[in-house]
């Protein structure tokens, strides 16, 4: 799946790279603030890569009809 679609305009694409950045902090402090500075970046680590594996996988409107990512 492309991070930007055809479909998203400019503001679109700003308003998703801001969304983006303001999750993945929030997430690295949570993450922090529950298992100290070392294991949450730790957590953070994982649980980004998590994320972008799932978002590389899901198929998007952009994709072409019938190809399966392996």
């Amino acid at each position: 799946m492309p991070y930007f679609t055809r479909s998203q305009d400019r503001i679109d694409r700003g308003g998703k790279i801001v969304a983006d950045i303001f999750c993945a902090l929030l997430l690295l402090a949570l993450g922090i603030a529950c298992f100290g500075l070392l294991y949450g970046l730790l957590a953070f680590v994982v649980l980004e890569g998590a994320l972008l594996a799932v978002d590389y996988v899901v198929p998007s409107s952009d994709d072409e009809p019938g190809v399966a990512v392996r």
